[in-house]
This record gives C-alpha cells, structure tokens and sequence, in this order.
C-alpha cells in the first residue's frame, strides 16, 4: 500500500438516551497522519454516575494513543531499517512495554488535569489515586497503518474489523467476551495486563487491493440483536463506500448513526473508516 491514498471516513453522535438525560458524549476519537503512517484512536467513556469525568478520561486516551505512536516511530525512524525494526518492537512489545506505557502516561495525564481542576498540585495521599483513575475511566481502541505492517491495540469493548472486497469481516484483534456492561477499562490497577494487540506485516493479510478498517465504540455493536446482523452492517457500509464513494458516505454517516442509536442501542456511537 506504499504511496496509495487512505481515505477516512468518521463521525460521532451523542446517543439517544443521552440526549433525553441531558447526558453528553462520552466518546472521543483522533485521527493522525505522519508522512505514509496513520494513527487513529476511538475512546468510550464509561459514562456511569461512578465516572462523571470519563469524557475528560476518554479524550486523554485518545491523546496519548497518538503521542505515544509518533515517538516510537520518530524513534525508529532514524534506523536505516526502521519499517522491520519497528515492526518487530510492535510484534514484541504490543503486549507489555507498550501497553504499560499507554497505561502510564495516560494516568499520569489523568492525575495532572484532576491537580488543574482542584487548582492544587498535592492530590494528599496516594491512596486516593485509584477513585481518580476511576472517575475517568474509558476503553480504548488504536490502529497504527504503515506501508509495511498494521498495529491494532484495545483495552474494553468497541470493534476493531478489517472488512474486505470479498465481503469477509474479521477481528484484528480477539479478546475475551464479557458478559452484560462490564468492560475493561484503563482506570483499573494493571490495566495493560487486559489489553490486547496485533502486528500484521501487509503480506500477510490475504485481503486483495481494496480493503477497510473499521473502528466504532460498542454503542455501533449494540444497537444489533446479533454479531452476524452487525457484521452484515459493517459490510454494507463498505460496499456502499465503494459504489457511491467516500464522500457520499461521509455526508451520510453522521444522520445515519444517529437513527441507528435511536432504533438500537440509545448509547453514543463513533465510527471510523479507514479506506485502503
């Protein structure tokens, strides 16, 4: 895919039963591009009266999935061979060096704002960290595309798919189901320890010249009574992306989601399309 045009496609709506609470979005996303990368992150606040900052916890996550993929690859960019040195960082340290960092600083960042928002620098004893965390919490979901490979991160519910020309949709990224509203979430102790990742190298991906990702928070998922109705979504949007074009679906989207949240879920949905 060196060189070739990635056409994104993105909206996000406040859910149906938000709006009638006077509740607002929960979710947060983030769209990147340095050189032939792109980066793009989606975050779904948890948005429960033990989280009243989770909108605030969601657009941080988002925020540190894109500084943090840029320093790695401005780090690696100076090796000769970076695309397979990076590469390989992803494939071995996804999982632990790289998840603990998300974790890290976004709690880091998640401490600093809460400091801000007392208008103090002392948050007193330590011990309190963990409810502040809390008050924040969010899932989070990331995909870094290269021309040589494709790093796909999560941590809690939402989608991450590959949706390709022979109407084939797959998981980038499989982890364990959880059963009613739970999730994981980046406020827990030993977050990273729950996330999951995948790096794929382009030729190992058996998915022809024109493909898509997609990532969307679980209020997409939800608003379906089965994965296979939603996966037959997701199809149907591609394959409208490919006969009508990216600009038309973009026009659409948004008042699209919105009656799919009304008629579905009630939750907020965000989607993004990442069209190779």
């Amino acid at each position: 895919m060196s060189g070739e045009q990635i056409d994104i496609i993105k909206a996000r709506v406040r859910g149906a039963s938000h709006k009638l609470k006077g509740i607002e979005c929960q979710d947060s996303f983030k769209i990147s591009q340095m050189g032939e990368v792109t980066v793009l992150a989606v975050a779904d606040g948890h948005g429960s009266d033990s989280c009243p900052h989770s909108r605030t916890g969601s657009e941080i996550a988002v925020n540190v999935f894109h500084s943090l993929m840029k320093k790695y690859c401005l780090v690696y960019s100076h090796d000769a061979d970076s695309p397979k040195t990076l590469e390989a960082y992803f494939k071995r340290e996804g999982n632990h060096a790289i998840a603990k960092a998300i974790e890290n600083e976004w709690k880091s960042r998640v401490e600093n704002n809460y400091r801000k928002r007392l208008g103090s620098g002392n948050l007193g004893d330590a011990k309190i960290l963990p409810q502040i965390w809390k008050l924040h919490g969010t899932t989070l979901l990331g995909l870094v595309i290269t021309p040589t490979f494709y790093f796909a991160f999560r941590l809690g519910d939402g989608d991450l798919l590959c949706i390709n020309h022979d109407g084939v949709v797959s998981d980038l990224v499989i982890d364990e189901k959880i059963l009613g509203v739970e999730t994981h979430s980046l406020s827990r102790e030993n977050a990273w320890e729950k996330s999951r990742t995948s790096t794929i190298s382009t030729g190992e991906m058996d998915v022809g010249r024109n493909f898509a990702f997609m990532l969307s928070t679980d209020g997409f998922s939800n608003s379906y009574p089965t994965e296979e109705a939603f996966y037959r979504t997701c199809l149907d949007y591609y394959s409208a992306i490919k006969e009508h074009g990216a600009e038309i679906v973009q026009k659409n989207l948004r008042k699209w989601l919105e009656e799919t949240s009304k008629d579905g879920s009630g939750d907020d949905i965000t989607v993004l399309f990442a069209v190779v």
